[in-house]
């Protein structure tokens, strides 16, 4: 096999598959080996030199799997195969080191099922109605664009096209507060305002605090928000005192949820799964079926789509 020169993520899968087949695993093995390189590697970091890989970018990828909405087991599945990637980059002498094997998820989610909790309508309308002024306009657009709160947070005023009434997704801020690009190429996108969102937006850019970066959520001091800080400070304390807590008290969901909620809006107006995977920005239909999949079961539907079905073949 000759040398690849300079090889990127998508050398490194591709060679590293080509290994498991030569090895003889077993057709389901690599069946799941292919899938976490193609759907959830790939589509994320397939560019990226495999010299150039660091310990940021492994954590900044497993963090923004937990923020799509993917479970921490599919998480921890997908992060043995990266490991396993550049284990074989070293092996090949691409690298000195596994950069991925330094990191460990530090994240703790109670149960797979409260990373998907998803709002009812009633939460969602208390959430519209009591969101405190400071931070309604974000919440407003959260729930309905569908943005993740890195891009909220790294939204600026040049993205906001109130002239077409769209959002413009064009960068992040990560957890350090450094804007950057989107992780991948399906985080560029265009998200139409509604009517609430635009004229929420055009009433706080006229009160906002300005900001050295023209950011649309500033903090006090006109720089990227904290996450911790909105959560612990704002977004907690909202539902508590609203009264969406669960069983023991404590706040039902994180800002997250807020994704989850406009994922649901989207589906339950009808539109294909495509377009909501477009507006979210996933890389993949796959993750979008992955996280959201079970939304666009309609059980009453199927029980009509089988009806016909028999009286279609009967009355032949």
């Amino acid at each position: 096999m000759p040398r690849i020169e300079n090889p990127t993520i998508a050398d490194a899968c591709d060679t590293w598959l080509k290994t498991c087949k030569r090895n003889q695993l077993e057709a389901a093995t690599l069946k799941a080996y292919r899938s976490h390189a193609k759907v959830h590697i790939e589509p994320r970091i397939a560019e990226k030199l495999v010299a150039d890989l660091t310990r940021g970018d492994v954590r900044d990828f497993m963090d923004e799997m937990l923020d799509d909405g993917l479970s921490q087991a599919i998480v921890k599945k997908v992060m043995v195969s990266l490991r396993a990637i550049l284990s074989e980059a070293v092996e090949r002498e691409w690298v000195d080191h596994n950069v991925a094997a330094e990191v460990k998820m530090k994240r703790r989610r109670r149960t797979d099922q409260d990373e998907r909790i998803i709002p009812t309508k009633d939460e969602i309308r208390l959430i519209l109605n009591n969101a405190p002024a400071s931070h309604r306009a974000m919440f407003v657009t959260a729930i309905f664009t569908g943005m993740r709160i890195s891009e909220l947070r790294g939204l600026t005023w040049d993205h906001v096209d109130f002239g077409r009434g769209l959002i413009l997704v064009r960068q992040r801020a990560d957890e350090s507060g450094q804007i950057g690009k989107p992780k991948s190429q399906a985080g560029y996108r265009d998200i139409p305002m509604t009517p609430l969102v635009r004229g929420t937006l055009e009433e706080w850019h006229s009160t906002v605090p300005a900001a050295a970066q023209r950011l649309v959520f500033p903090n006090g001091a006109g720089k990227v928000q904290n996450y911790a800080n909105i959560y612990n400070r704002v977004f907690k304390p909202m539902l508590i005192a609203n009264g969406i807590v669960g069983e023991d008290g404590t706040a039902k969901f994180g800002i997250h949820a807020l994704r989850h909620a406009a994922a649901s809006l989207f589906i339950e107006q009808g539109w294909n799964p495509k377009k909501i995977q477009t507006l979210l920005g996933h890389a993949s239909i796959n993750m979008t079926m992955d996280v959201y999949g079970h939304l666009f079961e309609n059980a009453e539907e199927d029980v009509a789509m089988f009806e016909k079905l028999e009286t279609d073949l009967l009355a032949a």
